[in-house]
């Protein structure tokens, strides 16, 4: 085997290639090893260790970082097991996040992105990938409903950086001169945004220097859907106290519940205000290319921005997230500062197609190659198919629990995404009225669940509080690998879990 310290015997050495084609092609079977125990029900989620067990190094695995080069056979062992002791997120068993499965043409494209190793900035160094961000755009536009003469982007470092992107457009677009002048010259601003929507809202206004407390976190209904008469509330509240109302944050998929507030109710609001509409669709933009679903997004066309993650439910691998601007040019004269050494205005090319003065970023990853490379393979069709395979999963599990009395459903009603909410029931807290004593025993039930679940590594689902409700575990379906008998196995797995739970000892600080 491979013995050398890699940097005498690696390319760009020379009569480095064959060394270097045996290195790749033995990191290859590893990988190709890891795929294929991914996909193998037989085969565990995780082995899971806690993080002192890691540090203290295992069967010969150290994170220390030497003084003297190692060889390539001790370099793909640490390979092997950096795999071996992560999660394996593209299990079907795996529904522990938003983003899971393992696309194979999309691991391909990443492999040619990294093969590249170039940068989005300018077309003259990443000429095809800045031509393919424009057609991939483009199609995503036409999918929201946008005419030709309407529409930009750009790809981002995800959905929130595509949402601070769309809080930084709306700010400029009513007042340009923060740019030169800063917040001092503006008056105190109001953004709106639901109770259940993704915090990268009011992270956005921390960033940008709007402040948390200026952040409206407008009333939802029951199964997580911003209220149009709460907004409107929120809205004479923020004037009446002497703010400047500019932004409105609906959401297209909330994390927790998969809600999609009403689009249309609300942007009939931000019309009688004036206005900037947002639509984090980070979650649930993909919904947008199936015919059954797509009406959940009914309204999304007059919004000013749209944030879509193609890395979630169309299971690009991460990552992919767009943030879509309904004004043209508004990216650019946002952001530019036109650096001399990179955006020199006299190239001998149409210098528009050198994107990177419309971002935040200098240094700008290649995330949409692997997304032009999986549409190529799939189509529209085979998008479309793997969404509406998720969300049956998502009616399929909400039925099964429906029949059974050891499970309960945060809410009746028909998943409206992939998300299904429900606690597991031990016999001893059925057995118990409803109260506080019996919500402080439920709230103990899902991480005892869940920890015992890690340590088998069989499967993972994910658990949180929200609200007044107690802490509930939270399925999500974005691999479309995932078929019914998995779902079959993640209930039995937690029913078989949690059937030895007695009542468990409160702890002040793990809260209600």
């Amino acid at each position: 085997m491979i013995k050398s310290p890699p940097y005498l015997d690696l390319l760009p050495a020379e009569n480095g290639e064959k060394v270097t084609r045996l290195f790749l092609r033995e990191l290859l079977n590893i990988l190709l090893a890891y795929i294929n125990k991914s996909q193998n029900r037989s085969s565990k989620v995780l082995d899971f260790h806690y993080p002192h067990q890691l540090k203290e190094g295992r069967e010969g695995f150290s994170l220390e970082l030497p003084d003297q080069p190692e060889n390539l056979e001790q370099l793909l062992v640490d390979c092997r097991d950096t795999l071996k002791y992560g999660v394996k997120t593209g299990h079907p068993r795996f529904f522990n996040q938003l983003s899971t499965g393992l696309d194979i043409i999309g691991l391909a494209g990443e492999w040619l992105t990294s093969t590249a190793n170039t940068n989005m900035f300018t077309y003259e160094v990443a000429p095809v990938f800045i031509l393919m961000e424009e057609v991939i755009l483009k199609k995503m536009q036409t999918f929201i409903g946008w005419s030709e003469e309407e529409g930009d982007g750009i790809f981002s470092p995800g959905g929130t950086m595509s949402n601070l992107y769309s809080v930084l457009l709306a700010r400029y677009h009513f007042f340009p001169h923060v740019k030169t002048e800063g917040m001092h010259a503006l008056p105190r601003l109001a953004l709106f945004t639901s109770a259940h929507s993704h915090y990268s809202i009011k992270k956005s206004a921390v960033t940008l220097g709007i402040g948390s407390e200026n952040v409206f976190l407008v009333k939802c209904d029951e199964r997580g859907k911003m209220i149009p008469a709460e907004l409107e509330y929120s809205i004479q509240t923020a004037k009446g106290k002497g703010l400047f109302p500019f932004y409105v944050n609906t959401t297209a998929g909330t994390t927790v519940y998969g809600a999609f507030d009403p689009i249309s109710d609300i942007a009939d609001i931000c019309e009688n205000h004036g206005l900037w509409l947002h639509v984090d669709g980070a979650w649930g933009g993909g919904l947008l290319l199936s015919e059954r679903h797509r009406t959940k997004l009914r309204g999304i066309e007059r919004a000013s921005s749209v944030t879509w993650n193609p890395h979630k439910m169309m299971c690009v691998p991460l990552q992919c997230s767009a943030i879509l601007v309904r004004k043209k040019g508004l990216l650019q004269k946002c952001n530019q500062l036109s650096a001399e050494y990179l955006f020199q205005m006299d190239k001998h090319y149409d210098t528009s197609y050198d994107t990177g003065d419309k971002t935040i970023q200098c240094g700008r990853h290649v995330d949409v190659f692997k997304l032009w490379l999986m549409w190529k393979a799939k189509g529209l069709e085979g998008f479309k198919a793997q969404i509406d395979h998720c969300l049956e999963n998502a009616e399929y599990l909400h039925c099964k629990l429906q029949n059974r009395k050891d499970f309960q459903l945060v809410f009746q009603s028909k998943p409206e995404h992939s998300n299904v909410c429900f606690w597991y029931l031990p016999s001893y807290v059925r057995s118990m009225p409803p109260g506080t004593e019996r919500n402080r025993e439920l709230h103990l039930v899902a991480p005892k669940i869940k920890a015992k679940m890690m340590e088998s590594g069989a499967t993972m689902v994910g658990y949180q509080p929200l609200g007044d409700k107690v802490n509930f575990f939270r399925c999500v379906f974005s691999n479309p690998a995932t078929q019914k008998a998995d779902v079959d196995f993640l209930v039995d797995e937690i029913a078989r879990l949690g059937s030895n739970l007695s009542h468990l000892k409160y702890e002040p600080n793990q809260g209600v």
